[in-house]
């Protein structure tokens, strides 16, 4: 091991590029942590390494990765914000040394379980918050320098790049869970119609508040939704999810897709502040021979009847939900006619980087054909979304058999 207080400036600089050391960057976000704490101990000649990471809801720090304390993170040790060592480091968000545990303020049992004596922490910030924070200890009694205290900031500041890219995975992994959990498992057997949906997480900007529903309505009319929360990630898949929720309650209650929009935009402005969305709800007849359509700043959907070509709906587009200003909204009656596909669909199918939205409708308009409702998905998304959307895509698509 290399002991702090090394010859010279030559030893400080050789600590200070094994712990910028790019090859570092190859590593996952946990593996890229437990090597962070690994060469800490090693460079600075201390025997653990602990990484605490801040839940904000609940104001505590929790054992996230160790090395000689590994039993913290086996039983997610936790602590408020203020108590013992790392709450102290985190409530003042300044290097903390204690160069004798047995007379210090220690919250956490496991510390002196160890037999550490002396100790070194630091908080791990980004953009001036409180990400969490890093400590190390020693079984022998020490001094911590000026050097090790700076050489134990670069380790967190790597180490907080290192929380938030795990923090992001999480957080895309229970989107993704909440949204496939929200958008039906498997579409509605309606007599006289042929469904089919697929969607499609982004693959820059990661997950969303996309979603599609059909479900049945008291009195024998099909509802049928599509729509696109602003945004990414889990904020916008739990608005998503909300908002799914209240559409089909408002459902029961209005006899238009308009009145049950509007509702629904109340309900973001009021609940939802900040958040915008686009929708298109539909009402189908019980006769499928027509459907009620109402767009809240939704792209229209596509219309292909075997003895003519497919075409954009012609349906007047209201505002977006969630801006907050009541201004009428529309519902428009259009014909299904026999063997007719009706493609629904959110903006990351059509819009691309460099090009016209109006390129990418005319893409899917020349894409969409009267035909089984699945193969027609199939060769939207083939054909339409075959260059990797940089954003969510949801497709729908209602065929009159």
């Amino acid at each position: 091991m290399i002991r702090s207080g090394g010859s010279g400036s030559d030893e400080q600089l050789r600590r200070i590029e094994a712990v910028t050391d790019a090859a570092l960057s190859q590593l996952r976000s946990e593996d890229l942590l437990d090597a962070l704490l690994e060469r800490a101990c090693d460079l600075m000649g201390v025997d653990t390494a602990v990484v605490l990471l801040l839940d904000v809801h609940a104001q505590q720090l929790v054992a996230t990765a160790a090395k000689g304390l590994e039993v913290e993170v086996e039983q997610e040790f936790r602590l408020a914000v203020g108590r013992g060592f790392a709450g102290r480091v985190a409530r003042d968000r300044q290097p903390v040394i204690i160069p004798d545990l047995s007379v210090a303020d220690i919250a956490n049992p496991l510390l002196r379980e160890k037999g550490l004596s002396s100790m070194l922490g630091v908080p791990m910030l980004a953009a001036g918050e409180l990400v969490g924070v890093l400590h190390v200890g020693s079984l022998t009694p020490r001094e911590f320098t000026d050097d090790d205290i700076h050489l134990l900031q670069l380790v967190a500041e790597r180490a907080t790049l290192a929380a938030q890219v795990r923090s992001s995975e999480i957080d895309r992994m229970a989107a993704l869970a909440l949204q496939r959990s929200l958008l039906p498992s498997r579409l509605p057997a309606v007599p006289g119609l042929d469904l089919a949906a697929r969607y499609q997480p982004g693959h820059d900007t990661g997950v969303g508040g996309d979603w599609y529903d059909v479900f049945h309505l008291p009195s024998g009319w099909l509802g049928v939704v599509i729509g696109d929360v602003s945004g990414h990630g889990l904020p916008s898949a739990v608005v998503m999810g909300r908002l799914r929720s209240a559409l089909r309650a408002y459902s029961l209650e209005c006899e238009s897709p308009a009145d049950a929009l509007a509702r629904l935009d109340r309900k973001i402005h009021h609940f939802e502040a900040g958040s915008l969305a686009t929708a298109l709800y539909g009402m189908i007849s019980p006769d499928r021979e027509q459907m009620v359509i109402s767009l809240a700043g939704h792209p229209p959907p596509v219309l292909a009847a075997p003895d003519r070509d497919a075409a954009m709906v012609a349906v007047p587009t209201d505002l977006p939900l969630g801006t907050g200003r009541s201004e009428p909204r529309r519902s428009t009656t259009i014909d299904l006619p026999a063997g007719s596909v009706l493609v629904c669909y959110t903006d990351g199918l059509v819009e691309r980087r460099g090009e016209f939205i109006d390129e990418g409708l005319e893409r899917l308009r020349r894409t969409v054909e009267p035909a089984p409702a699945d193969v027609v998905c199939a060769n939207v998304i083939s054909v339409v979304a075959s260059d990797k959307p940089t954003d969510d895509v949801a497709l729908l698509a209602i065929r009159r058999t």
